[in-house]
């Protein structure tokens, strides 16, 4: 990574990180932990997913008719749905530009810190870049890594788009976050993707 992206000693928000568009390995790495992309282990509920359908016929309907331009539009209209049927699945409490200072390069806002008795996740929303969102929430899991008040072997993040979710996970004691390269769209892998959430969050 060039030196001029990452100065120590300069203060960063998280949302920097996605402006600069650093090397993903090189910026990891400064801070002390390496990236594998591949297919991700995520846990799947079997529980019934009672209103599973209801939000995928709300979401069908209301695409059609939703400008998707902005950043604000996806994350009221399809990722706002989608973790409000996660909190009746898992009881779960969301906080919406959740602040977090661990450090001069490690501070900022989590888009939706969601936490449960059992664990804990955080999602990050984007209007177009994926893969630059995906940089922004490393650097948000290697914050929370730094932050959390237990000790736990994994930290479970995603990153959204609206119609696109990809995750991503961190391994504590390895220190090494795991880019999934499965990516799950909405609403035709809705029930997947509920599926793992609810399962995050329940720690099942």
């Amino acid at each position: 990574m060039h030196t001029e992206v990452v100065v120590r000693g300069k203060p960063y928000t998280f949302a920097d990180y996605f402006r600069l568009n650093p090397d993903i390995e090189e910026l990891l790495a400064y801070f002390g932990y390496s990236l594998e992309i591949t297919k991700c282990q995520l846990p799947r509920t079997n529980r019934t997913l009672d209103r599973l359908e209801a939000l995928r016929l709300r979401l069908e309907e209301s695409l059609p008719n939703v400008g998707l331009t902005s950043e604000i539009a996806r994350r009221e209209f399809l990722i706002a749905p989608v973790l409000a049927e996660l909190i009746h699945y898992t009881q779960a409490k969301i906080r919406v530009e959740y602040p977090l200072n661990i450090s001069e390069q490690l501070q900022g806002t989590l888009d939706y810190f969601i936490r449960s008795k059992q664990n804990f996740l955080v999602v990050e929303a984007k209007n177009e870049d994926l893969q630059r969102g995906f940089t922004q929430l490393a650097v948000e899991l290697i914050a929370l890594s730094q932050w959390r008040e237990e000790e736990q072997e994994e930290i479970f993040g995603a990153v959204s788009i609206g119609r696109v979710w990809q995750f991503g996970v961190l391994d504590c004691r390895a220190k090494r976050i795991t880019q999934d390269t499965d990516l799950y769209q909405v609403p035709n892998d809705l029930e997947d993707l509920l599926r793992i959430l609810v399962a995050i969050l329940s720690g099942e």
